[in-house]
């Protein structure tokens, strides 16, 4: 078997631009991606438009010409496929990852279709896979989803939104233009301060005109099929529904970076340990890229301030590389 260079574990933009620098640098690489290219990007909302301008999600200063100024799903699917195929890249698609062992200076990788060994690692995973829960009855009813798709399904229907941050505000006005009969439950005193700015104007003129119903400082209690209850400043109430979407954000998982032998902090950042100098972690030969950094603080990298990390990664790894030889 070929040990490789480096292995990429993630075939999201992130995970993109380091096999492209990898290739561009003369390096053996493979990216391995348990879904489609792009998979996070594939499974978001179907009319989900990006906060970041166009120019700010290119990777590898290759164009990226949107039909606006902020790009939506559809086109950003387009773009990173053109980079993959345009460039042949070396990725497996549809192949997850199981195990990730170090054995001396290499890396024994297992995934439910083979086995690779790899002398550098490096983990641009996202944190999108795994829903934060609510953590309440009924939460595991199928009228409970914690993502979100298409408008089309929740029309004519009583629909419950949790969540006050983009994904549920974005969800909140399409179901309603698509008449579904929406009811926000937000935990704090108000929307999500970091809610889109051209789209925070418009659900507030929505909530305040009544057009759709928001309980602020207010929490779910229960989910039953045809109704749920919430606690509101006013004490609990029971509310009609034929839907729930629990859009209250996302996390990386913390489970495989620990198998992994990353050290996260203890408090609820949960922060990896890396070198930002070279993103490596505290484990010899093995990196993070993207928003994985971030820990549970998930708004802090994006593609367009993470796309730095695939030059400083693959210029450490070379670096390693040509002192091997000279040892």
């Amino acid at each position: 078997m070929q040990e490789l260079d480096v292995i990429i574990i993630g075939g999201g933009p992130i995970g993109i631009a380091c096999g492209l620098e990898a290739k561009k640098q003369g390096l053996s690489y493979l990216i391995i991606e348990k879904g489609p290219i792009v998979n996070s990007l594939f499974n978001y909302p179907i009319n989900m438009q990006f906060f970041s301008s166009s120019e700010k999600l290119e990777i590898d200063e290759i164009p990226f010409i949107s039909k606006e100024a902020k790009p939506k799903r559809n086109e950003a699917l387009e773009y990173y496929r053109r980079i993959v195929t345009s460039n042949q890249l070396q990725i497996h698609l549809f192949e997850k990852v199981l195990e990730v062992e170090k054995e001396n200076n290499s890396f024994k990788i297992q995934t439910d279709k083979a086995n690779y060994t790899g002398k550098h690692v490096i983990v641009a995973t996202g944190f999108y896979d795994l829903p934060n829960k609510i953590n309440v009855p009924g939460e595991d009813l199928p009228k409970v989803s914690h993502y979100y798709k298409d408008p089309h399904f929740y029309a004519s229907q009583k629909l419950a939104v949790v969540g006050a941050s983009n994904s549920a505000i974005d969800a909140a006005l399409e179901c309603y233009r698509k008449g579904a009969e929406v009811t926000l439950i937000i935990r704090g005193p108000e929307v999500g301060q970091r809610v889109k700015y051209w789209v925070r104007p418009d659900i507030i003129n929505r909530i305040e005109e009544g057009s759709i119903k928001a309980y602020y400082n207010s929490e779910v209690k229960e989910i039953k099929p045809t109704y749920l209850t919430i606690a509101t400043p006013d004490g609990d109430m029971e509310l009609e529904n034929d839907f729930v979407l629990a859009l209250t954000g996302y996390m990386p998982n913390f489970e495989f970076l620990e198998k992994l032998g990353i050290a996260l902090s203890q408090d609820e950042k949960r922060l990896p340990s890396y070198n930002p100098e070279t993103m490596e972690t505290n484990v010899e030969g093995l990196y993070l890229a993207g928003v994985i950094c971030g820990g549970m603080e998930t708004h802090k990298w994006f593609i367009e301030n993470s796309r730095i990390h695939a030059p400083i990664i693959v210029n450490s790894i070379k670096e390693k590389l040509q002192l091997a030889v000279q040892n």
